[in-house]
């Protein structure tokens, strides 16, 4: 049997999963843990950091997340299993390494929907007052879940509505952008989101790499497509494809809003720099005093609603991870249960621990910036873990056929050296955690290796 035969070939478990999504489905999964509008919440601290060049700062992001996406079209063809980057690292750097890669995502994978839910239940909260954010937070928790336990299908067709709302949000908001631009004129210079609003100095390459560092976190979850890989009808091809046209058409709705909201926005990058206060509204203010404040609150229920469904995704990728980890017996074997091919003990697990996190950090004032601090290492750490993983199954173990030097090389150690830059530049308090996950993970990985039976 050959080397990649050996890789396709699911485990006999008897824990199978149901395929029943297309490419659409796919699209939909990565688009809604995206989100559209990802760019509204971070608009105004990447334009103080950026100098001004918000828009190119989202062209060098989608070039640099595509060394990812395309190291992911690659592994999901050798790989074809739910579990993702657990799965991949598996099969190409060993039992070992793929473990720590699937705790690594772990991480990123329960707190990033926690994130979604917090801030869903923030806005909910800021158009019901009466109710506490908490118990909307819990309330978009319960409900997004029994979507999940429904089945992947059903959830991918309630979440096929929900992204066409936000996208038609966003179109609403490119008119109105484009009707005022038109009318009365740029409160900036029409290339100054590509090339800085001059306030700050003359334009800085250095200024807008570091701006992608933190842009690139408004990527995550386009990942989670290849979460889904065994519930695909047409072939592993089909997820290969999602991930590179999600990742695409990301960069493009990106780049778009935040070129027109950066000629609307009347606050130089400088005045921004000066005041971080302003930073978080910064998108928001520059649309009330443009278009006018009901844009501003058709965007924010937009956001409300696009955010519970992010986290659904999310849950749903979460789910798979723990599902392929317990199938393996990295995990409790209880978790690689289905029915009717719904992996549902999994996603239960994964809704309660999200539940934890997430109504925690509802009922503290700071709960929000604990949960951001550290969501982005897991993933970062899994991305570069992936990047090694095409260079070990095609160009050292060459298991995969002819070696491209450009695309089984470079262009995974090019991924490998920007996710390493970016948690190089990863706050402290991320930094520590990730850390601190990584010892807990390689200190169960070690007890693993003393209980009799453990699956390879």
């Amino acid at each position: 049997m050959s080397g990649t035969d050996t890789a396709n070939r699911a485990p006999d478990t008897g824990h199978d999963l149901r395929r029943s999504l297309g490419f659409r489905d796919l699209v939909v999964y990565g688009l809604l843990f995206i989100a559209p509008m990802a760019p509204v919440g971070v608009f105004g601290t990447l334009d103080a950091k950026s100098h001004g060049a918000v828009a190119l700062v989202y062209v060098v992001a989608t070039v640099a997340m595509a060394f990812t996406a395309f190291s992911y079209a690659q592994m999901v063809r050798v790989v074809p299993r739910a579990g993702s980057v657990y799965a991949y690292a598996r099969v190409a750097l060993g039992k070992d390494v793929g473990f720590v890669a699937g705790w690594m995502a772990m991480l990123d994978y329960l707190l990033i929907p926690a994130v979604a839910y917090l801030f869903s239940g923030i806005a909910m909260n800021a158009l019901v007052p009466e109710v506490s954010r908490w118990v909307w937070t819990a309330l978009a928790v319960v409900v997004t879940t029994l979507l999940n336990l429904w089945g992947v299908r059903a959830a991918a067709r309630v979440g096929f509505l929900v992204l066409a709302m936000e996208i038609v949000v966003l179109l609403v908001f490119v008119v109105s952008a484009v009707v005022v631009l038109a009318r009365d004129g740029a409160e900036r210079g029409w290339l100054s989101p590509l090339s800085g609003d001059g306030t700050q100095g003359a334009f800085a390459l250095t200024a807008v790499i570091g701006a992608v560092s933190v842009a690139v976190l408004s990527y995550l979850g386009f990942d989670a497509i290849a979460s889904f890989a065994e519930e695909v009808t047409g072939g592993s091809e089909k997820v290969a494809r999602a991930v590179l046209f999600c990742l695409a058409l990301a960069g493009v709705l990106f780049v778009a809003q935040t070129y027109l909201v950066a000629l609307l926005e009347p606050v130089t990058s400088a005045e921004l720099a000066a005041d971080p206060g302003k930073q978080g509204s910064a998108f928001y203010d520059a649309v009330d005093v443009s278009v006018g404040t009901w844009l501003h609150d058709l965007v924010a229920v937009s956001k409300a609603v696009g955010a519970a469904f992010a986290a659904l995704a999310g849950q749903a990728a979460a789910g798979r991870l723990l599902f392929a980890m317990g199938r393996d017996r990295r995990l409790p074997r209880a978790l690689a249960r289905t029915d009717s091919g719904v992996p549902r003990v999994a996603l239960l697990v994964a809704a309660v621990i999200t539940l934890v996190a997430a109504v925690w950090a509802a009922r503290r004032d700071d709960g929000m910036d604990h949960l951001v601090s550290v969501v982005d290492i897991g993933a970062l750490t899994a991305f570069t873990l992936l990047h090694a993983s095409v260079v070990s199954w095609f160009a050292v173990r060459r298991a995969g056929g002819p070696v491209s030097w450009w695309r089984h090389v470079a262009m995974p150690v090019l991924g490998a050296a920007i996710t390493i830059a970016v948690i190089v530049e990863a706050s402290g308090a991320a930094q520590v955690v990730g850390a601190v996950w990584f010892v807990v993970g390689v200190a169960v990985l070690v007890g693993q290796r003393g209980r009799v039976g453990v699956d390879g």
